[in-house]
């Protein structure tokens, strides 16, 4: 009798953390620098330091419009101090006379020998004084420094402002530009083909709902994808839905491989029979295919993609819409950025109460969607499928829950919102 021999045994699931460790020692930073105009380096990876040539303020200059003056010549209330000139923000004033007040505006150099500026609203002009001149009286007792802004507070001379691996934002576009920088050095762009596979898939707009056969679903995995990628700074080349062969996997990742830094695609990369991406991936380069101990998302694979002397890094997520999301956010997004030179990879988890129970929990890391109430809390979405995509448009972001953690209600839970991981 012929003994039967046992599949072998499946390999562990493999904790997110290593996964992403391994995954991020593969992201090399891209080669190259980009110039671009600071008007358009939103969001974009700075390629070297930004270093200010001058001090902002450039000069000691008022925080408000009022008067300038010294504070010993203030002798009450009543006193008249004479104004002898008149100080608009982009002007230079004369050095400050003794006993006398310099009527200025926002932003305008403090003259010399003024030691503060007193707010207009503590102040009542005078129309005319000795020698014809203007005068103001000075409400309350002056005290030095009052409304100045100090030269070099913002930005000394010499100073990193920017970071090389910084990521812009709106905010650092400004102050690039307050230091005179039209234009800054970045990473370039990557390069991400994105492709969804299934013979399921529908587009949207070529079926109508009432004429979708039986099985069909329409492709939403694409449509958020290739979202989340624009808004990291991608260039995206959408490559549609291929069809479950095998040769035509192969054909696609070939055709991907071109131009290309990264290819992305969602569905087929469990091990069943309609399941080509493993083989096709494995056909041209090689591939390590992890199943991860993360709910939802456990299907994920990484491997490269080479193709007549081009090379491209493969990463497949899986199908159902909630793991595709998820797993892009917690390893797809710090992939990117890494390529990009960016420093900042992680978003940081806020402490935040659970206004809920999980008593159930799993022993995997669990992502939870859940949403801030207006108690300072979180609530919890009522269905955790990895197939309702409701779920991540209602909550606004989700709870990183430990493999095996239990959560009662007022427990602390680490919190990480999406504004923080969609940026």
């Amino acid at each position: 009798m012929t003994a039967v021999s046992s599949p072998p045994p499946r390999a562990p699931l493999r904790p997110l953390v290593d996964a992403l460790a391994e995954l991020l020692s593969h992201a090399a930073p891209l080669p190259g620098v980009e110039a671009v105009s600071t008007f358009d380096a939103d969001g974009r990876v700075l390629a070297q330091d930004v270093v200010s040539g001058l001090n902002v303020p450039a000069h000691d200059n008022s925080a408000m419009d009022g008067y300038a003056l010294r504070c010993a010549d203030w002798t009450g209330a009543d006193a008249v101090l004479p104004v002898h000139q008149r100080i608009p923000a982009g002007s230079a004033g004369s050095p400050l006379a003794a006993g006398s007040a310099a009527r200025i505006f926002t932003g305008a150099p403090v003259p010399q020998g003024a030691d503060t500026v007193v707010m207009q609203e503590d102040c009542v002009a005078v129309e005319a004084v000795a020698g014809g001149l203007p005068g103001v009286k000075v409400k309350t007792q002056p005290k030095p420094g009052t409304s100045i802004r100090r030269a070099g507070e913002d930005v000394t001379s010499g100073a990193v402002v920017l970071s090389k691996g910084e990521r812009l934002s709106p905010a650092s576009l400004g102050l690039a530009a307050s230091i005179g920088f039209d234009t800054l050095q970045v990473a370039p762009r990557v390069r991400v083909a994105l492709f969804s596979t299934g013979d399921e898939l529908v587009m949207p707009g070529d079926v109508a709902p009432a004429d979708m056969k039986p099985g069909a679903i329409y492709n939403s995995n694409r449509f958020f994808l290739r979202a989340l990628l624009l808004r990291l700074g991608c260039t995206v080349t959408d490559m549609g839905i291929v069809p479950d062969r095998l040769d035509a996997t192969i054909g696609a990742l070939k055709s991907a491989c071109s131009q290309n830094d990264l290819i992305l695609t969602s569905g087929g990369v469990s091990v069943g029979e309609e399941d080509h991406i493993k083989p096709a991936v494995e056909a041209l380069g090689k591939l390590a295919l992890w199943q991860m101990a993360i709910k939802p998302g456990k299907p994920f694979a990484y491997g490269l993609v080479e193709h007549e002397k081009q090379a491209a890094h493969f990463i497949g997520l899986p199908g159902n819409p909630v793991s595709s999301f998820i797993t892009f956010l917690v390893l797809v997004r710090p992939f990117i950025l890494r390529l990009q030179g960016a420093t900042h990879l992680a978003a940081e988890p806020l402490p935040m109460r659970a206004d809920f129970n999980w008593p159930r929990p799993d022993k995997r890391q669990e992502f939870l969607r859940v949403k801030r109430n207006a108690a300072g809390g979180l609530d919890l979405f009522n269905n955790q499928s990895s197939g309702v995509l409701t779920s991540a448009v209602w909550g606004d972001g989700v709870i990183d829950n430990p493999a095996g953690a239990s959560i009662a209600h007022g427990d602390t839970v680490q919190f990480l919102p999406f504004s923080s991981l969609i940026a």
